[in-house]
Formats: C-alpha cells, structure tokens, sequence
C-alpha cells in the first residue's frame, strides 16, 4: 500500500469517483449535442447559438467565485461542504431536462431565450455541485502521490462517463424519434443520471474533513460584502503564480476539448454522411482513457505530473492536427488519430486536477488560510467557461464560413468554405490552442518535493 492510501475511507473514494457520473454528463452532452440542437432543430441561426451558449458561462464566472468563498465559510463551521453537494444534485436533474424541452411554440429568437434561462439555472445548479466537489481532494487526499491515486479512480469514471453520455445521449434522442420529442426524452433520462452521479459523490463525502489542516492554518473568512467573494478569486490569481500558470493551461485545454465536442456532430454529419457517426468518434476518442489510465498514474509518478502533461498534450496537438485530412479525404481512417488524441486526453483530464489540490495545500501552508472552495470556483469559471467557448468558436466558425441552418429533418446542402470550417473546427483549432497551452504550463514549479513540504517555493 502507497504512503497515505490508508487514511482514505473506501466510501470516500468511490463516492468521489461517481460525481464524475455527474460531471461527465453535464461537461460532455451540452457541449455535444447543445449548438447542434440550436441550430438544426430550433432553426436557431449559428450566430445568435453562439450567444447563447456562452451567456451562461458568462454568468459561471460570476456565479463560481462566489460559491466557493461560500464553500469555504460552510467547511469553516461544519466541517463539511456536503450540503452544497445535496443543493446541487437535487436541483440539477429539472433543470438540465428543462434546457432541451424548448415548447413547440417555440422556434428562432423565442426558442434561443427559453435554452438561455434554462441553461442559466442549470449552471448555477451544476457550480452548486462542482465547485465544492472540486476543493475536496486537498481534504480527502493527504500527499502528491496520493492526489494522482485519489482522482485515478475519478477519472476512469470520467472516461466511462464521457463515453456514456456522448455515445449514448444521441442514441436515446435517436431512439425517441430525433427532433424535440427525442431531445426532450434525452434530457430528462440524462439529467436523472447525472443527479444520481452527484448523489453518489454527496453520499460519499466525509462528514469532516479527512486530511486535518495544521493548526496555524485557517480557514479563509466568510465575506462581508457583496463582491468579496469575487476579489478573493481575483486575489488567488494574482497572489499564486502555479495556480496561474496551472489554469491557464487548463482552460486553453478545456476550450480545445471543447471546440472539438462541438464540432463532432457536424463533422459526422456533413464530413463523414452520418449523423450516427458521432458515436463511433465519441467510442474512438473516449474509450482509450479506460485503457490507458493505470499507465498515467505510474508514469506521473515516474515523471512528475507537469512532464507528464506536457507529453499528454504534445500527442493531443498532432494527433488532432492529423484530421485536417479530413477535408480532402473523409474516411473511416478518422477514428485512428482521434483514438490517439482519446489517449493523450486522459492524461490531459488526470494531472490538472491532481495539480489543482497540491496548489491548494501549498498556499493554506505558505499563507496560512485554507482558499480550497476559492480556488475551486476559480477553477470551475474557467473550465466551465472553455468548455461553453469551444462550441462558441466552432458556431463562430460557421457562422463566417457561410453554414446553413435548418429546422427539419433534411440535412442542408452546405457551401464548401462552410465544410472546410467545420474540418478546422474539429482539427486545426483544437490542435492551435493544445499548443498555445505548453506556454503557461512550462511556468509551472510545484514538483513533489515543494507539495510535500521537502523544499519550499511559493505556490
């Protein structure tokens, strides 16, 4: 047994690893399936979709902030960030079904308000959840190498997740007819799951925290004012060069991830021939991870997480800037490339988060006040921001290569500058900005050494 694996309750970590059921779900469908139902299905034009998938995320980096300063303020008193958990796996399930329900009165502009405060709800019902669930490594997991084991488990489930939810969200809303009725089916079956994801996670979570902090660390005050909370995110930014460096990277990554979501429906459809194609390109990018996963763990502790990633995300760039082929030359040889990026993307999806807690307990040491909900919001604007923002660039895209729209079952003919964007959507941005990741990434300092409190550098 690794140092530090005993004092993690088995309860614990396979209820920490289920909320990824519910992580998984609600990071992978919309992002999926959400431009696509906008646009083909409520006639909504590529250019009001792309605001109104991003309006939402908008509101996150607002709204996360302040749920994780909040978070803090409950661990202070309780012990726990549980009822932020139940708050959110409760509500989430109405509302995430709500956002593909749009009424058939609805279509164009009035249809694009309904998805806009639905989602809106949802986001916030979703932040309740994710922003305390992300803080909780740093209090389950007590060492650098027992972070990467803790969130091993977490993210296999991700994967599993991932796969489910992107494979099989389009197969229940092709099951139940396609088109409203068969979107409308799917967000109800896909929210019930994802709550009982979240559920699992809130039943799992301990009552205190596992890992006590020292004494001379405290736990950040509850704010005061209005605006507190988002100054202390601001703060954390300025004040903790790794977390800086850490997250930039990681939404850069989230908004490729993104990009190339929001793009594989139209790639199956208008590249491949088959709207039923998104599965098997769900199959080839996701299922590697399940494979691969014991592989990352040993290899961060070989390497360290920051070269690991490094390595993780080189492979995700070329792998992903293979399929600019795609364009002159469509074929089944797609889903090798993709099933390549499927592997660098699970390394890509294990060390941020397992960085994210060892910069959470080297700053509660440095500066002596425990931010762990703090940085969690952070975190959670940012990722949930490059996720909405990849499906926004892809719409953008579209939009300026001349997409067309439609609201009925035929797939319309599109011009050949709008064919050649979804390719790059799909290939060459995610591949850009992958790349543009390595930059921050190289600043980041916190090696095992530092996180274990061997030799001291500021987080």
């Amino acid at each position: 047994m690794h140092e530090g694996e005993a004092t993690i309750p088995r309860r614990t970590v396979v209820g920490y690893a289920l909320g990824s059921v519910g992580t998984g779900g609600f990071g992978t469908l919309p992002g999926l399936v959400l431009a696509y139902y906008l646009t083909d299905t409520l006639g909504v034009a590529a250019g009001v979709a792309g605001l109104v998938v991003t309006v939402p995320k908008i509101w996150d980096v607002i709204i996360d902030p302040f749920i994780g300063a909040r978070s803090d303020a409950s661990a202070a008193r309780r012990g726990s960030r549980r009822p932020f958990l139940l708050a959110g796996a409760l509500t989430l399930p109405l509302l995430f079904a709500a956002v593909f329900a749009a009424p058939r009165a609805l279509d164009g502009p009035w249809a694009a308000a309904w998805v806009v405060v639905t989602f809106i709800a949802a986001a916030t019902a979703f932040s309740l959840f994710q922003v305390p669930y992300i803080a909780l490594p740093a209090e389950i997991a007590p060492t650098y190498a027992a972070r990467t084991r803790l969130l091993a488990p977490r993210i296999a489930v991700l994967a599993v997740a991932i796969l489910a939810f992107g494979a099989g969200g389009p197969l229940v809303r092709d099951a139940a007819g396609g088109g409203r009725a068969g979107y409308a089916v799917m967000g109800i079956v896909c929210g019930v799951v994802i709550g009982l994801g979240m559920l699992a996670a809130w039943w799992g979570a301990p009552r205190r925290a596992v890992v006590e902090a020292p004494e001379e660390v405290a736990v950040a005050p509850r704010p005061e004012r209005r605006g507190d909370e988002f100054r202390s995110g601001i703060a954390a930014l300025r004040e903790l060069p790794a977390f800086r460096a850490l997250l930039a990277a990681f939404v850069l990554q989230a908004l490729a991830t993104g990009a190339m979501l929001g793009a594989a429906q139209y790639v199956a459809t208008y590249s491949l021939g088959s709207e039923d194609a998104v599965t098997y390109l769900f199959v080839a990018l996701v299922a590697p991870a399940l494979l691969v996963m014991p592989l990352a763990t040993r290899l961060a502790r070989r390497v360290g997480k920051q070269r690991a990633l490094v390595g993780a995300s080189v492979l995700f760039a070329a792998s992903a800037l293979s399929l600019m082929f795609l364009r002159g030359a469509p074929g089944t040889w797609v889903y090798v490339p993709v099933a390549l990026a499927g592997v660098a993307y699970a390394g890509m999806q294990l060390y941020p988060l397992a960085m994210l807690p060892d910069v959470a307990v080297v700053d509660a040491r440095t500066r002596g006040v425990d931010r762990a909900g703090v940085l969690g919001g952070v975190w959670t604007a940012g990722e949930t921001a490059g996720l909405a923002l990849g499906p926004t660039l892809v719409l953008g895209l579209l939009a300026v290569t001349g997409f067309v729209s439609r609201t009925g079952d035929e797939v319309a003919a599109q011009p050949a500058s709008a064919l050649t964007g979804i390719v790059v959507a799909f290939s060459l941005l995610p591949a850009i900005l992958v790349a543009l990741s390595l930059v921050p990434l190289a600043r980041y300092r916190l090696t095992a050494d530092v996180v274990d409190h061997r030799t001291e550098v500021s987080a």
